[in-house]
């Protein structure tokens, strides 16, 4: 499973749908995989950090290098487990929990101040300072009952974006 020239048998796309807690169905699944096929142009079985970055919407996204440290190397098993935080009907933990670890760069378990204004140095680019960034992050966190100097943890992330709705939704082409 996962190079260009093997076949998805019904074991595998049942292997697959129970590894992303069924949040696609199995005709996605397929589709998945062909698009996975696509990107794996070696055949090799995992989709390196250069393939991802032939798609065009990933490529432009602002926060595509913090992606890649995410995605290269997955093999189609995880692609899709990846992928599943974007289904409609993927749980908003499971949303917060992928967005937790696009902000924890280290993979430490705690996002500090410093990685947060470094997100929104990627997300702003050059329409805002340092300055500019560390104050109105300076003022969220106030808000949210939080400082300079907190780490947010997981569970701290659920607090602050567990309210809210959530939209990472991404439709899955079906043949």
């Amino acid at each position: 499973m996962g190079s260009a020239s093997s076949v998805l048998t019904q074991y595998d796309i049942e292997e697959v749908q129970e590894h992303c807690n069924n949040l696609f169905s199995q005709q996605e699944i397929v589709s998945l995989y062909q698009r996975f096929c696509q990107l794996d142009r070696n055949a090799k079985g995992f989709i390196s950090a250069d393939e991802f970055l032939s798609v065009p919407e990933f490529a432009m996204n602002p926060l595509s290098q913090r992606l890649l440290k995410m995605v290269d190397g997955l093999n189609f098993k995880d692609f899709v487990a990846f992928l599943s935080a974007f289904s409609v009907k993927a749980k908003a933990h499971q949303k917060i929990e992928l967005i937790f670890k696009l902000y924890d760069s280290d993979r430490n378990g705690k996002v500090s101040f410093k990685d947060i204004v470094e997100v929104l140095k990627d997300l702003s680019g050059p329409f805002m300072s340092d300055e500019q960034r560390e104050k109105v992050l300076s003022e969220v966190l106030k808000e949210a009952g939080y400082t300079k100097d907190s780490c947010l943890t997981l569970d701290d992330f659920i607090k602050v974006l567990g309210q809210s709705d959530l939209k990472m939704d991404v439709e899955i082409p079906v043949d």
